[in-house]
């Protein structure tokens, strides 16, 4: 399995790590911590020294009750950022956005890949994206992040979550952009319950069987804190029992906070699977 981001080409034969970069005043688990550029890009290079392929810039919440910010300080907050990285070369640069100006100017900053958890649905969105050589990831949230955990309700959350990922995986296409430059993620802690959130890794193959990378972002969610007790900043060992369980069921990607620690478990738990 393979991602194209741009001109590199990402193997996913072993299990990759997407680091968290959160330049925003309010993330759940280190909002604050990297508001300042300098800092930001400090802990961006110990996160690749750590493992990480992927850095993903984010400069708006979209934590459970999160408020939008206005694109001015999105763009503020973020494009310094991505120029840096990117002119660096030592990580694929993704930027987790929703809305066409930050697609476009983060392109053009030199990102190669749009983390998007609205699947490129807002008005501009996809046509910003599929008028570049970036990777896109699609991810699937029931409502928006200010209400999207108040009742989440679902029939069937696989089967629901699979439709979804492959109307927009269609629409993508439609628009002209290939496969081999889309990765899905079925939106762990995005409007479901615990019991949502097990169910989709545990029947991770279902969404495998659309053959196209997956990605996982569950790294401190809520739904560890409920099984565990811990607070955000004791779920380490949470989180990372949650992406070997999600890599030994297929997955390709994972984003995390704690990159070190999580390259180490995705490299024994790959070991495991491949046998070697």
């Amino acid at each position: 399995m393979q991602l194209r981001c741009g001109s590199t080409l990402l193997d996913l034969t072993l299990p990759k790590v997407m680091g968290v970069l959160n330049v925003t005043p309010d993330s759940f688990s280190d909002g604050g911590r990297y508001v300042s550029h300098a800092w930001a890009l400090e802990h961006a290079e110990a996160m690749i020294e750590a493992g990480a392929v992927i850095i993903d810039v984010g400069g708006e919440s979209t934590r459970p009750g999160a408020a939008p910010v206005s694109v001015e300080e999105e763009l503020r907050r973020v494009i310094p950022v991505v120029e840096q990285l990117a002119r660096s070369g030592r990580a694929v640069v993704s930027v987790d956005t929703s809305t066409p100006q930050v697609i476009r100017a983060a392109i053009a900053a030199g990102a190669t890949l749009i983390n998007d958890v609205r699947a490129l649905q807002r008005p501009g969105a996809l046509e910003a994206a599929a008028g570049a050589d970036c990777a896109v990831c699609l991810v699937h949230m029931q409502g928006e992040p200010d209400t999207m955990q108040r009742r989440p309700e679902y029939t069937d959350v696989v089967a629901e979550v699979k439709h979804y990922l492959q109307g927009r995986v269609a629409a993508c296409e439609a628009a002209g952009i290939d496969r081999e430059r889309v990765v899905i993620d079925p939106g762990f802690g995005f409007g479901k319950t615990v019991a949502h959130n097990l169910a989709l890794v545990r029947q991770l193959p279902e969404l495998l069987a659309l053959r196209l990378p997956v990605l996982l972002g569950m790294s401190r969610k809520s739904t560890i804190g409920v099984i565990t007790g811990r607070p955000e900043g004791e779920r380490v060992a949470g989180s990372l029992a949650l992406a070997v369980a999600a890599v030994l069921r297929g997955a390709h990607i994972i984003r995390a906070h704690d990159v070190a620690e999580t390259v180490d478990a995705l490299k024994i738990a790959h070991a495991v699977q491949a046998g070697v």
